[in-house]
């Protein structure tokens, strides 16, 4: 997939992710399920961080003047929410409270990073010929990064739905 596209997707993905999240009051937005369980808002939170920490990743793997020739790794299992994946700890989201506001202005931020840097790229072959560790996947081209970021958050906003299911 070309950048313009997976841009596309994750443009369409944040889109959704801001409608699931409209309108809704600050106790749905902070209220656990259970104790061991995330709110929505932490959610979000893991979800920024996520991009952030993605961000990192993309600027130390641009960095690399080495191709690499490594296989493209199947991004479906993403979809899979039977397979539960465990959040590194850099990516947990805290116990703090947040507002509407304050989370929709993380989210925003984190991605104006993401396209900064992705905007600063003269030539975006190079994403598919540099690389970078994943914790969960390993050796992973940028451009599976960038692609794995919506689908990733595909995979959270049904998670959001069915929490906000949970409250009615």
């Amino acid at each position: 997939m070309e950048l313009k596209e997976i841009i596309q997707k994750l443009t369409g993905t944040r889109d959704e992710l801001l409608r699931t999240l409209n309108g809704l009051s600050g106790d749905q937005l902070n209220k656990q399920m259970d104790p061991y369980s995330w709110s929505i808002g932490q959610v979000c939170q893991h979800l920024s961080k996520t991009e952030e920490l993605y961000v990192l990743a993309i600027k130390k793997g641009l960095k690399s003047n080495e191709d690499s020739f490594i296989e493209k790794k199947p991004l479906d299992s993403l979809f899979d929410r039977s397979n539960k994946l465990e959040a590194p700890d850099i990516a947990k989201p805290t116990d703090e409270i947040l507002e509407h506001q304050e989370i929709i202005e993380k989210l925003k931020n984190s991605r104006e990073t993401l396209y900064e840097i992705l905007n600063t790229i003269e030539d975006p072959s190079v994403l598919s010929r540099r690389h970078f560790i994943h914790p969960v996947f390993k050796e992973m081209l940028l451009i599976e990064w960038i692609e794995s970021l919506y689908l990733h958050e595909q995979r959270h906003i049904k998670q959001i739905n069915d929490i906000k299911n949970g409250f009615k």
